[in-house]
């Protein structure tokens, strides 16, 4: 497992950390990015124009990786890998986009940094992890700062993004279903053709959906910088830095590259600030904070009784 073969003795260590905290940085950028691009086209036409890219993408990627641009697949599997595409991008990439569009950036990197305790819900659920007390105390903290999170918006009556918010809470409920149901289809068929075949089987509902809204955008009067944020908020942040997230797991491990990822929404909150002049209040601060802290509790407890056990 790739877990067991990598260490602070890989000789990519280093580079796998820069190039993780740099795809922090572009990931705490995007949310700002594409809430400008949003304003400028929607986010009905921003996720048509992203499917007509993603499964090229998807496309190339299995071309460079397995020779064949459409390798053949059981009908089963097929089947699996289309319901993984309508949960994981129909789904989860939709609803995350129209979210964002009623939220703010920092909001969105909140919210949708509480994945990990829907994930530990659904393994629960299902019978395959048992959570340990620190793990239930970090689920209620973590519930708690989200309440506090959004009560300065509902207490203010702010609707649209208090609802964008809750819009984003469940979009991250329905990756951590796709995380869990895709990892043993991961397992039988690789990465590259899950997530290929994901990619383009999810497409289809989504751009069906959008067609109206891609009609009602003047396509060519979008000015260049508008086209170069949209592939880069797609091919880079989206597609390639998924890919290479992967590669630095590979090379650091899950469990040293993860906290990193609670990096992401201070970096979302410094890029709206001061790109677009977002403003923060302490309860909104406090519960964040809290929030981050409760996930990180629940998610890590486990790991840590686990490891005091191996050593005992």
């Amino acid at each position: 497992m790739p877990g067991h073969s990598t260490g602070r003795h890989h000789p990519h260590q280093q580079l796998a950390l820069f190039t993780a905290l740099f795809l922090i940085v572009i990931w705490g950028a995007n949310f700002t990015l594409q809430k400008h691009l949003f304003a400028l086209m929607g986010p009905g036409a921003f996720l048509f124009a992203r499917y007509l890219i993603m499964p090229l993408c998807a496309l190339l990627l299995m071309r460079w990786r397995v020779g064949v641009w459409l390798p053949p697949v059981s009908r089963p599997d097929l089947r699996r890998l289309a319901w993984l595409g309508f949960v994981g991008h129909a789904l989860h990439v939709g609803m995350v986009t129209y979210g964002i569009h009623w939220s703010t950036a920092f909001s969105s990197s909140v919210i949708l940094a509480c994945g990990p305790l829907f994930t530990l819900m659904i393994l629960r659920w299902k019978g395959l992890e048992r959570l340990v007390p620190a793990q239930v105390i970090g689920v209620a903290v973590a519930c708690g700062g989200v309440l506090m999170f959004l009560s300065d918006k509902l207490l203010g009556g702010h609707w649209r993004a208090g609802g964008g918010d809750l819009f984003l809470l469940v979009a991250a409920s329905f990756f951590s279903y796709y995380t869990v149901a895709a990892k043993p289809v991961i397992e039988r068929l690789g990465s590259v053709l899950t997530m290929g075949y994901a990619t383009l089987l999810g497409s289809v509902p989504v751009l069906l959906w959008t067609v109206p809204a891609a009609g009602d955008v003047v396509w060519s009067a979008l000015g260049v910088w508008t086209w170069l944020g949209l592939l880069w908020a797609v091919v880079v942040s989206a597609f390639a830095g998924w890919l290479a997230w992967g590669w630095i797991n590979a090379v650091r491990g899950v469990a040293s590259t993860a906290p990193l990822m609670y990096l992401m929404p201070p970096v979302a909150g410094v890029f709206a600030w001061a790109l677009t002049g977002e403003h923060y209040t302490w309860i909104k601060m406090a519960g964040a904070g809290v929030t981050l802290l409760g996930v990180a509790l629940a998610q890590y407890a486990g790991q840590f009784k686990t490891l005091a056990r191996l050593r005992s």
